[in-house]
């Protein structure tokens, strides 16, 4: 499926510029295709696929035209994500770019990853500059995310590889609708990551994201038996949509027998957004509802979101059923867990990545100027 946008009257047509992308080859038919994802954007000179910005350039070569521009920096609690198991009580540097490969249309970032006004986007955040901010500003990791990073493939590990270099992990935010070669790259490079299944049918996928649920399904089993990547998963509950207790348990049940026990699972509230302002809030009931149907069907560690919730917010023994993790929304309480992730009742380990005695950031959320930050950093330099 391609996206074409034609010139305004009295404007010149998109002039396509960006950095050398991956994963795409040339057709018989003259045109290029994009191999990133499932999708298959096939290209010709001057055309932008769905995602927007993965493009054909006017000498037919497929261009990212995002690559250094993000769409803003704030750092917020690791929770945020979602992330349960992952450093709890740690900060994040989160950014995002343009654009997506899905066409959601209960999208909650939608301003970002619909857009089309790439003026919008900040310049000059540079991978280096991105691990430094995170490094001065005390995050434990970095999160690509606001829009998926499977779209900005080459930025993202660039991004990673600098983190890394200066002690920073790295999060990926994603729908997971990846194509397999590049998802071999991708993944080497994340830390940890959280996969949103938005439903468990095909025909959800198709008519409410215009996406393929098995192509995410491969990537979750991917994530979890061929890579050393956290994995933790978040479907966002739609009233009347995927909410039902059948397809509630037949994910869960495929869950169990293809991830385990030990992988969270969030479930989310929807609220009205984007083109999906006519359907109601999701009622708390409900996720409490899906909450008690996945862990019947034998998850260890099931989460609920965007809602006052300690009971279903805390993490929980899965030996002896003491209260690890307490948790409302963003803030941590209790915690019963040894520096190397075990139970102090029962010494069972927990699953996930943990680092000593757990982070003190909260819930609060603080916006970085990555600007001002690389005018001072310059300065700094300046006066060496």
């Amino acid at each position: 499926m391609t996206e074409t946008v034609p010139p305004k009257a009295a404007e010149t047509p998109d002039v396509i510029q960006g950095v050398p992308a991956r994963y795409w080859h040339r057709l018989d038919d003259g045109r290029i295709q994009c191999d990133v994802c499932p999708r298959q954007c096939k290209l010709h000179p001057g055309q932008r696929g769905l995602c927007f910005v993965r493009a054909a350039d006017d000498a037919g070569n497929l261009v990212l035209t995002t690559y250094g521009r993000s769409s803003g920096f704030c750092i917020d609690p690791i929770e945020k994500k979602p992330l349960s198991h992952f450093l709890p009580g740690t900060s994040v540097l989160s950014f995002g770019t343009a654009g997506c490969n899905l066409s959601c249309k209960f999208c909650q970032n939608w301003d970002m990853s619909k857009s089309r006004d790439m003026d919008k986007l900040a310049d000059a955040a540079t991978p280096q500059l991105i691990a430094l901010a995170a490094r001065a500003g005390g995050c434990r990791s970095v999160a690509f995310t606001y829009n998926d990073p499977t779209i900005f493939l080459e930025y993202a590990v660039d991004v990673a590889d600098a983190c890394h270099a200066a002690g920073i992990k790295t999060v990926a935010v994603t729908a997971g609708y990846i194509s397999p070669e590049p998802r071999i790259e991708f993944y080497k490079k994340m830390d940890a990551a959280n996969v949103d299944l938005k439903a468990f049918t095909e025909d959800f996928y198709k008519r409410v994201c215009a996406g393929q649920l098995d192509a995410v399904l491969d990537t979750l089993k991917y994530i979890h038996h061929e890579t050393k990547t956290w994995l933790e998963v978040t479907t966002l509950l739609i009233p009347g949509y995927n909410d039902g207790e059948v397809e509630i348990g037949k994910l869960s049940e495929w869950f169990v027998e293809n991830l385990g026990p030990d992988v969270p699972l969030h479930f989310s509230a929807f609220h009205p957004d984007y083109r999906m302002t006519d359907v109601v809030r999701t009622p708390h009931a409900t996720l409490q509802t899906a909450r008690a149907v996945a862990r019947k069907a034998g998850l260890r560690h099931v989460f609920v979101g965007n809602v006052h919730d300690e009971e279903g917010s805390s993490t929980y023994c899965g030996g002896c059923g003491t209260k690890l993790i307490g948790r409302d929304w963003y803030k941590l309480g209790v915690w019963n867990l040894t520096a190397d992730g075990k139970c102090t009742a029962c010494g069972e380990a927990l699953a996930g990545v943990f680092d000593g005695a757990p982070g003190t950031w909260g819930p609060k959320r603080v916006p970085v100027n990555l600007k001002k930050f690389a005018a001072d950093v310059e300065r700094q330099r300046a006066a060496r």
